[in-house]
């Protein structure tokens, strides 16, 4: 593909004496579809957040198209507006409904008027099947539904790349499918994307590329091919051992 759209070099992060990521590698090449998986614990999370900069790397590189945005002085909110966020707990506005949850940002970040904010953001609630429900309040939908708010308010951004955060554990289980859904369809169009996820089978079956963590490091990564069906190390092996025969 030749795209690169993300490098994540040497990323370390520590919080006082405790090591949370160590030398962390890899990039994200336009299209790619990149599942980090691992035990709870193991900086998977930390690691999204610190390519957010919702967290600070202590030390490394975060290169978004080769510029170093991890250096002081980056503007963070126009830096996040083309690298989003969904988290595992929707973050959705209470206080707005479903439809201005999807506008304010459009608004207030890329400074589009309300009218072409609403249009852009009826298309993505209708892309995630939440259409009828723009003038309900969070507090009055299902966490299915808020998390597909959640998506639709990212893609109303227009980023290049969509962080996802575990964005199904919310989730009851039943309601699970209903956004794996939405984001394996994402995938198929070529959304360019980053899933922290404890769902083995879409990391095996949507991703192009499987990074498999444990205790702040990268212990692999490959095709899920090569992580799922040969895995090397025997870290990697034991964490799959369950799941492998699915």
């Amino acid at each position: 593909m030749g795209n690169t759209i993300l490098e994540i070099r040497h990323l370390s992060k520590s919080f006082g004496s405790h090591e949370v990521l160590r030398d962390i590698d890899f990039t994200v090449q336009k299209g790619d579809v990149t599942s980090i998986i691992g035990a709870s614990g193991s900086g998977k999370s930390t690691l999204l957040r610190c390519i957010n900069l919702l967290e600070t790397p202590t030390s490394g590189e975060i290169l978004y198209h080769g510029e170093n945005v991890a250096s002081r002085g980056v503007n963070a909110a126009a830096y996040r507006s083309h690298v989003g966020m969904v988290f595992q707990s929707f973050n959705l506005f209470n206080n707005m409904t479903v439809l201005e949850n999807c506008m304010a940002g459009q608004v207030k970040v890329l400074k589009k008027s309300k009218a072409e904010a609403r249009a852009h953001a009826m298309e993505y609630l209708e892309k995630v099947g939440m259409a009828p429900y723009i003038n309900a309040k969070p507090r009055q939908i299902s966490g299915g539904q808020k998390q597909r708010v959640a998506i639709a308010r990212a893609l109303a951004m227009d980023p290049e790349v969509l962080l996802f955060d575990e964005p199904t554990s919310a989730l009851d289980p039943e309601m699970v499918g209903e956004v794996l859904s939405v984001m394996q369809a994402l995938a198929q169009e070529g959304m360019t994307m980053l899933v922290v996820t404890h769902e083995m089978a879409f990391a095996r079956d949507v991703s192009s590329h499987v990074v498999y963590m444990n205790q702040g490091v990268i212990c692999e990564q490959g095709t899920p091919e090569q992580v799922f069906g040969d895995p090397q190390r025997q870290e990697t092996r034991d964490f799959l051992s369950r799941f492998r025969s699915n």
